[in-house]
């Protein structure tokens, strides 16, 4: 049955793959070439309309398929080094303009939350919602007591599809780990497990919740970072009710010089705010993509960044901590056969490297990027 079930979801991502004309990017690899033939067979190429470019095609694949290839897509957007700009342009647009599910849908899931009718709950709620992104979508809103908040409503039936598609993962994982001579270095079954992780723990709007109010309390009345309160009375496991914050995308940077804010000092903030985390508070943002990060308008010359999303949350050992700070210091001063013996040390990389084959790809890699400007 488990079976049966992995080829329909097979079928399915093939003919969603074909519909939007993806089929044709496939066959151009090497490795697929020889099958380009039956690209000629589909006949979604007699009848599709040539309205999309391969940006648009890509974005909008990935958002049929679901929220496992939306995750992938959104890594994808945040590296416009390793992606054509068109594809990361029209990628961007996953982090938070993913088609929404219906306002009789979102009602029916805040009514099913609370017992009663979100228009009782709040005293104003927006059936519009003002975002949408793989996971959950959120609304507008008001308390009775008059605060504005926005309310995170998770999209249903999400543990299945994603369990579905983490199943066929794996498959693939197992594959590879048996015929793939590089497997033992990617480690493909490791990531498949730390995927799943981090997507289930996504669907636990009250583990977002106490990760949001844990960021609050390190950052309580820092210049650095604004968290918004949590409203625990309106918390369920599928929905959330936050703070509403009024700021701009961090990466629009047009409006971000028009209102004159310090741009070298926000970007010297946003390694102070890595940092801070990391190392002080050992319990950091795992999520940063744009999306998550805006910047506050009231004070320009000290920037302020405003921070959404705490679904997926890192936290290091002491001995993580130890391991990364002598790699920086290690990185910093150019010893790389001390960077390549604590990666060994630490477990990053297989026991049996070799330190120093490790050390000259490390010393390959890094030395063109040492005085180099910082963009």
């Amino acid at each position: 049955m488990k079976s049966i079930k992995q080829l329909s979801r097979l079928l399915h991502i093939n003919y969603i793959l074909a519909k939007n004309g993806l089929d044709q990017v496939i066959v151009s690899l090497r490795l697929f070439s020889p099958f380009r033939f039956v690209v000629y067979f589909n006949p979604w190429n007699w009848f599709r309309p040539k309205t999309l470019n391969r940006g648009e095609a890509l974005r909008k694949t990935l958002e049929e398929l679901g929220p496992i290839f939306i995750k992938f897509g959104q890594a994808l957007s945040t590296r416009p080094d390793g992606v054509p700009p068109d594809i990361a342009i029209e990628l961007c647009k996953l982090q938070d303009q993913v088609p929404p599910f219906s306002s009789e849908l979102a009602l029916s899931l805040v009514e099913e939350a609370f017992g009663r009718s979100a228009y009782d709950v709040f005293a104003y709620f927006d059936p519009q919602p003002l975002a949408s992104a793989s996971i959950a979508q959120v609304h507008a809103a008001r308390l009775k007591t008059g605060e504005d908040v926005v309310v995170k409503i998770l999209r249903p039936d999400m543990r299945k599809i994603i369990e579905k598609d983490i199943s066929i993962l794996r498959t693939i994982a197992n594959l590879a780990d048996r015929y793939w001579w590089e497997s033992k270095r990617f480690k493909p079954k490791e990531i498949v497990d730390e995927f799943e992780r981090s997507l289930l723990y996504e669907l636990d709007l009250q583990r977002e919740a106490a990760n949001g109010s844990q960021l609050r309390r390190n950052f309580q009345n820092s210049p650095l970072l604004y968290i918004p309160e949590i409203y625990w009375d309106y918390v369920r496991e599928n929905v959330l009710v936050m703070e509403r914050i009024y700021g701009i995308p961090v990466s629009d940077v047009a409006t971000l010089r028009e209102k004159g804010i310090n741009i070298k000092l926000l970007a010297e903030r946003g390694i102070e705010i890595f940092f801070t985390q990391v190392f002080r508070d050992c319990f950091f943002h795992a999520d940063m993509h744009p999306g998550n990060i805006f910047v506050s308008p009231l004070h320009p010359h000290d920037p302020q960044y405003m921070c959404i999303d705490f679904g997926i949350i890192g936290s290091l050992s002491d001995s993580d901590k130890r391991y990364l700070a002598e790699n920086l210091v290690a990185f910093f001063n150019r010893d790389y056969h001390r960077v390549a013996q604590l990666h060994v040390e630490s477990g990053w990389v297989a026991r049996d490297t070799r330190v120093e084959e490790f050390e000259s790809a490390i010393r390959t890699v890094c030395e063109p990027i040492f005085e180099r400007p910082l963009k």
